[in-house]
């Protein structure tokens, strides 16, 4: 069977926006994502210099979840897109709550507002619940599901991705799709960290 994650990441990601992913007694409403591409096709794609056991899943079917931890501390989750090993995902940036609100509010309790609770990758995974352990599930088994739009979103705007360093984060890769949303995290180009 053929989903809309069967394919590129570049031509998946913007259809994934207005879908709605369900996942630990909570939905969202994706407002943004980011497309990335595989091995050495694209340097700000984990997957770029191979196969580790933390990214395994990345070769997985379309559907597959990545999930990874950021600064430590962030379970930031990846839909896999294409054919089954060759490697390219979508980072989902963010989104609004639209079911489950209350348990978004529960595992959020900092966010001053409900358009702060799945905004961006690190709030979007803690308001579903993910954990690492999700990492290499399918969209298929619960307690995972996304449904995609019967409507298409019409105005999707673009950008370079954030926080990716070096040429992958610049405006030749304008790989991040998004609405015109409150949900909408801000741009930032990433930090260099050299040392003087």
């Amino acid at each position: 069977m053929t989903t809309p994650l069967d394919r590129p990441a570049l031509d998946a990601a913007p259809l994934l926006l207005g879908a709605v992913f369900r996942s630990g007694g909570v939905a969202v409403r994706l407002t943004e994502v980011e497309a990335y591409l595989g091995e050495g096709r694209d340097s700000g794609s984990h997957a770029h210099r191979g196969m580790t056991p933390r990214n395994a899943s990345m070769w997985g079917p379309p559907g597959t979840l990545y999930v990874y931890l950021s600064y430590g501390i962030h379970r930031c989750l990846n839909l896999v897109c294409g054919p089954e090993g060759s490697p390219s995902g979508v980072l989902l940036r963010g989104g609004e709550v639209v079911d489950g609100l209350d348990i978004a509010r529960l595992r959020r309790p900092t966010a001053r507002r409900d358009a702060d609770l799945a905004r961006g990758p690190g709030n979007l995974g803690t308001a579903l619940g993910i954990e690492l352990a999700d990492n290499g599930s399918s969209i298929a088994t619960p307690p995972f599901s996304l449904e995609f739009p019967i409507v298409p979103e019409r105005r999707i705007l673009s950008s370079p991705r954030v926080g990716v360093s070096g040429v992958a984060g610049t405006d030749a890769y304008p790989w991040r799709f998004y609405v015109d949303d409150p949900t909408v995290s801000a741009y930032r180009a990433a930090v260099s960290r050299r040392r003087p």
